[in-house]
């Protein structure tokens, strides 16, 4: 039971967050309505995604972060007790790992697309593929297909390792 007890009142983690109500409860907590396009326009504008990632509560509770380097965005889970899937190796949530992974497709396809609509997941597969350890994690995103209306997006999650990944994922979205 004390194994457990960073769990205890942790919100319930789910491998596929709905990160459109999320920006909505943001918007409707503020009263006010919520203007994608500025944000990520602002963020881009100022090199700072944690003005973006500050909309969306869930990647404020797995305390995800993003870092630009020239046209590439690195997405950084940073190794938190909360993230805590097996208290026994420790090792991250799968849940976690997956919810990280949709986040960072979601905001790649934002910054590089400059949408005014969060994207919408149609589709997300993801191959664990070696247990993520209680240390930071990475992810990188491609998008692969971009179409009108749907947009295709391969990521790749490690940790100390570039090469090693921990997970790999395909992601489909609508982005109207």
């Amino acid at each position: 039971m004390s194994s457990n007890k960073h769990l205890a009142g942790a919100a319930p983690i789910s491998s596929s967050p709905d990160t459109n109500a999320s920006l909505a409860n943001s918007a409707t907590e503020s009263k006010t309505p919520l203007d994608v396009q500025s944000i990520v326009k602002r963020a881009t504008e100022l090199n700072d995604f944690g003005h973006l990632l500050e909309h969306v509560p869930y990647a404020k509770f797995i305390g995800m972060r993003v870092e630009r380097f020239g046209d590439e965005l690195i997405f950084k889970l940073p190794a938190k007790d909360d993230n805590i899937g097996n208290p026994v190796l420790p090792a991250i949530h799968g849940g976690v790992i997956a919810g990280f992974m949709e986040m960072s497709a979601i905001v790649q396809l934002m910054v590089f697309m400059q949408t005014a609509k969060v994207p919408k997941v149609v589709d997300f597969s993801i191959d664990y593929l070696r247990a993520g350890l209680h240390k930071d994690s990475f992810a990188e995103c491609r998008i692969t297909r971009q179409g009108r209306r749907v947009a295709n997006v391969n990521i790749d999650c490690w940790q100390t390792n570039r090469k090693q990944l921990i997970a790999t994922a395909r992601a489909h979205f609508l982005i109207d």
